[in-house]
């Protein structure tokens, strides 16, 4: 049993983030196949995710393709009901589901004004009144949630479920454009800059290093406001291991880090790793033993 999901660019496409994270962090597998925004190659992507328009599509393994991320979640927690992607308590469940429903259909001059860019974080983006407006209301249901279900939990219901997933855009967009938000606010955006899961995402994307000019901003840029990763470096080998720690495969290209040499099978398993070492598992126990 297979699901394919169709994603666009990991540093631009918020939608995307949010579909991948149904799948990553509830531990369903997934087969991603991505294209370039803007681009020709996004429409050869949907082509084969039709009807779907947009991205994140997902294929079930039975053929059938839905569209829109709310979609998907419910499909996913229709199907996976152990995988617990909404809370189990009614009114926390009524609650998230709400939260989900609003980050979809509103938030517009937030989302028109700071589009998800995981390249780049700003110094100060002068924020319009509107986007101000949005942040307001945000803090606002982010409070409600935690105070009402959030427990000692960083997450809004406790632990992490689908409408944390619905968020981690906006807590991106946050650290990107360095916007004025409270101590409560900054702590989950934190969480969600420190999330293993994201790390990955955010550590893919640079490794796919996909650019988009209609995406930067005239401001004075700050550094990452996310953990630093460990300092690794492009390297030659030979390397200490002989097969890839992703998929097994011989090695091909390599990365130093601590004065050690690491082999992976392609450029990208190995830039994904150079971005952000820790937050692969599977590399980071590899170099323990």
């Amino acid at each position: 049993m297979t699901y394919h999901l169709a994603i666009g660019d990991r540093s631009h496409s918020s939608w995307s983030l949010r579909g991948w994270l149904l799948f990553e962090k509830f531990g369903l597998t997934v087969e991603c196949h991505s294209g370039v925004l803007y681009t020709g190659d996004f429409d050869r992507l949907l082509a084969d995710f039709a009807p779907a328009r947009l991205v994140p599509a997902l294929r079930l393994p039975d053929g059938e393709v839905i569209g829109e991320s709310l979609a998907i979640a419910e499909t996913l927690a229709e199907r996976h009901p152990e995988a617990r992607l909404w809370p189990e308590d009614p009114a926390a469940r009524a609650m998230a589901r709400y939260m989900a429903a609003e980050m979809c259909a509103g938030f517009t001059a937030l989302r028109g004004d700071c589009p998800m860019n995981l390249l780049k974080s700003y110094a100060d983006s002068a924020p319009r009144a509107e986007v101000l407006a949005d942040l307001a209301r945000i803090e606002r249901i982010w409070a409600r949630a935690r105070e009402r279900f959030g427990e000692d939990s960083p997450w809004l219901f406790g632990r992490y479920t689908a409408a944390d997933a619905f968020f981690a855009p906006v807590a991106t967009r946050i650290a990107t454009y360095n916007l004025p938000v409270s101590a409560a606010a900054m702590d989950y955006v934190n969480a969600h800059l420190a999330d293993p899961a994201f790390r990955r995402w955010r550590a893919m994307g640079k490794a796919e290093n996909r650019v988009q000019p209609s995406y930067a901003k005239p401001y004075p840029e700050r550094p990452w406001p996310g953990p630093a990763p460990l300092p690794a470096t492009i390297a030659d080998g030979p390397s200490e291991n002989a097969a890839c720690p992703y998929s097994g495969k011989p090695v091909t290209d390599f990365l130093r880090l601590d004065g050690r040499v690491w082999g992976f099978c392609n450029p990208f398993c190995r830039d994904k790793t150079l971005h952000d070492p820790e937050a692969w598992p599977a590399f980071m126990a590899m170099i323990a033993r």
